[in-house]
């Protein structure tokens, strides 16, 4: 048998066999890649119903029980209003007084929007113009519309306290008084206190960095550290905080913090009410890709565990089938003593080229003349020998682009998709040389004349396999018939 068929078809097998593997490895692989996103993208979206249901739920408690608040608060405004049309002159009024007596910080805002008077001495020259633009807006018509106004839950920004404010222009709209009260201390934030929320899903997700919560201003709620926090710090951020709020929808952004990769995910929020300024905000949740960057390369790690022992498998057991299947495989189109193709593999071949339809499609048969007696005489020994011989003269002279076939016996063919007449002659003249050479010893040592005889015939377009090999077959005829060891082209009379 041919050891490069068995190679070859070693060979398409662990080919096969590594792609199939392969190919079911890697959906399996694309499965598991998407199952640890959707896992992580789920664990993002439990972080964020939660942080979002802890301000909805205290929006609108506030919303239904701080009704007497800011009647309280409207009322102390009034009395303050009625101060001030007695004495405009801030600077005679006792502030510290003030706070004492209505339990809520006092500030007083010029036209400008700057904090010229206050209870809380720390944040007298806030200027909401250069800090807040949009709320400044915002205070310039209530200024205009000259009545009292209230928020919802704000946070101060100097001490970064969570408190609820009030707004009241003063009857020549020249200042605005505000009052300010916390909301820490009261039994609404102590129930539904979002900033435990926030710590308790930083400390429960590994993936989480921080979470915060900023007012439209881009201030957080709860946090003291302006300068250190201040959105305005990263420009990446501030943009991307601007467009959630702008749009309504997420957004993020990606920043690299000491070599770690840090994810910013901004999610805006409305409660039901809205209050002005302050009850629109952006929920900022930082978080990292570590946990699913380790269970990514953990994944990766096992599929090339898995597909490393799928490929030695695939070898060995292609190798073991190939063994088995070979030489039966081979045997089913190729002559066992000759290795040539046989009568299956010439058929097929002849039905092929056939059906193709181009090029000159000649058939060559060739013939041993005189072979019996050199079974009878030498034995059937030396007969294969000289079989051996004469298909490996055959197969030199037909070439790599034709075929040559043992049909059985000593009986061959030589089967060209497409030759010419004249060089088709030349082909059968020197396959006869060469036999000559190749018999010369056995002509003269055991007096046995060995010869070939050929019959070649062209295909027209009506031939099938059966009628082309009896044109063959019938020249091969003419050839013994006048003589032997010469060749005879098939022609119509013949």
């Amino acid at each position: 048998m041919n050891k490069n068929f068995r190679l070859q078809l070693t060979l398409i097998m662990i080919a096969f066999s590594i792609f199939i593997s392969l190919v079911v490895a890697l959906i399996n692989q694309e499965k598991i890649r998407n199952k640890l996103f959707q896992e992580h993208e789920l664990k993002l979206s439990m972080i964020e119903d939660n942080i979002l249901s802890s301000l909805h739920s205290i929006d609108k408690a506030y919303m239904l029980f701080d009704k007497d608040m800011a009647e309280m608060m409207e009322d102390y405004s009034e009395e303050l209003i009625s101060l001030y049309k007695k004495n405009p002159d801030f600077e005679q009024w006792d502030f510290k007084r003030l706070n004492e007596k209505y339990k809520m910080d006092v500030y007083i805002l010029n036209n400008q929007n700057v904090v010229t008077f206050s209870s809380v001495h720390d944040d007298i020259g806030l200027d909401f113009g250069a800090c807040c633009v949009n709320f400044s807006k915002l205070l310039d018509q209530r200024r205009n519309e000259g009545k009292f106004s209230h928020d919802g839950m704000d946070i101060s920004l100097n001490s970064g306290e969570i408190k609820k404010f009030s707004y009241i222009p003063t009857p020549d709209k020249k200042y605005i008084i505000e009052l300010g009260v916390s909301l820490e201390d009261g039994e609404i934030f102590k129930h539904f206190n979002f900033l435990e929320v926030e710590k308790e899903l930083e400390e429960r997700f590994s993936m989480v960095e921080s979470i915060k919560v900023y007012n439209s201003g881009g201030f957080i709620l709860g946090s003291s550290k302006k300068e250190e926090e201040d959105l305005r710090n990263s420009l990446d951020k501030w943009e991307t905080f601007r467009k959630a709020l702008k749009t309504g929808k997420v957004k993020e952004t990606e920043q690299e913090i000491d070599g770690k990769k840090i994810t910013y995910h901004y999610v805006p929020y409305k409660a039901e009410e809205q209050r002005g300024y302050s009850t629109s905000r952006v929920v900022e949740i930082a978080y990292n890709k570590d946990e699913l960057n380790k269970a990514l390369n953990q994944s990766r790690k096992e599929f090339l565990i898995q597909f490393s022992v799928i490929f030695i498998a695939a070898i060995v057991i292609s190798w073991i089938i190939a063994r088995r299947v070979a030489r039966p495989m081979y045997l089913a189109f190729h002559d066992l003593l000759t290795g040539l193709n046989n009568r299956a593999a010439f058929e097929e071949l002849v039905k092929e080229h056939l059906d193709k339809k181009k090029g000159n499609l000649a058939l060559m048969m060739i013939d041993l003349d005189n072979f019996k007696m050199v079974n009878d005489s030498l034995g059937h020994t030396e007969g294969d020998h000289i079989l051996k011989a004469a298909a490996h003269e055959i197969l030199i002279s037909a070439g790599k682009d034709n075929h040559a076939a043992r049909l059985g016996g000593d009986e061959f063919v030589v089967i060209f998709p497409d030759i010419g007449e004249e060089e088709l002659k030349k082909s059968a003249s020197m396959l006869i040389k060469r036999m000559q050479r190749l018999f010369r010893d056995i002509s003269e040592k055991n007096q046995i004349d060995v010869s070939i005889s050929v019959g070649i015939a062209m295909a027209s377009g009506e031939d099938d396999v059966d009628s082309l090999y009896n044109k063959a077959d019938r020249a091969l005829y003419e050839s013994k018939k006048k003589g032997k060891n010469q060749f005879n082209i098939y022609q119509m009379s013949s």
